[in-house]
């Protein structure tokens, strides 16, 4: 039987529980979900969870019916590139992500912060070139991100801030970064999301 997305979500969503749980480690967990978003049938879903819990008793899986939709996704998309030749660029508040963003700094610097951002679509890939320049993607904790991008007498890393949570809730969106730096860097930071301040008089 075809796999839809909602059997894909619920598939993704076990990998996440066990990657919170120290199941699975992250790179683990980029491999297991290239193949479920890649899987046609309900059959192409079951070896990435073959060796983990929460699976049908049956070993086989059943359609889902349902599918949790974030409330962060949805509406038109804002610009498909940040540009910084020997300047600076800053997509940062209130934006809509694009399905595909390319973020090019050379001899200059781009901080991309998607904390207050909504997205397009639940999967979003962001390109990032930074050569002589340098790149900060700042992402909160309740979305999912994937870094593979490749450092070449640079650094394109990710890394954990004041206690960022090990995987985001079910439906969560998801952020893909790839891209290379040269003579640069790219850094993608995970922190939790900033809390509104307290309402006065409250």
């Amino acid at each position: 039987m075809r796999a839809s997305n909602a059997d894909r979500e619920r598939v993704a969503q076990i990998l996440h529980n066990a990657l919170s749980e120290g199941r699975i480690t992250v790179p683990e967990l980029e491999e297991r979900l290239d193949t479920v978003y890649a899987a046609k049938t309900l059959k192409d879903l079951q070896p990435p969870i073959a060796d983990l819990p929460d699976v049908a008793p049956s070993g086989t899986l059943e359609p889902s019916q349902a599918r949790v939709v974030d409330n962060r996704i949805g509406g038109v998309p804002g610009s498909p590139a940040s540009i910084a030749v020997m300047s600076g660029a800053t997509r940062k508040g209130s934006w809509i992500v694009p399905p595909q963003h390319t973020s090019f700094a050379f001899w200059g610097g781009i901080e991309i912060d998607l904390r207050n951002a909504r997205f397009a679509e639940r999967q979003s890939t962001i390109t990032a070139v930074a050569i002589m320049g340098g790149i900060e993607i700042t992402v909160p904790d309740d979305v999912l991100v994937e870094v593979n991008g490749i450092g070449f007498m640079g650094a394109f890393e990710t890394e954990d801030r004041f206690g960022a949570r090990p995987a985001p809730p079910p439906g969560a969106p998801i952020v893909r970064v790839t891209g290379f730096a040269f003579w640069g860097a790219v850094n993608v930071i995970r922190t939790p999301r900033p809390q509104p301040p307290p309402t006065i008089g409250a």
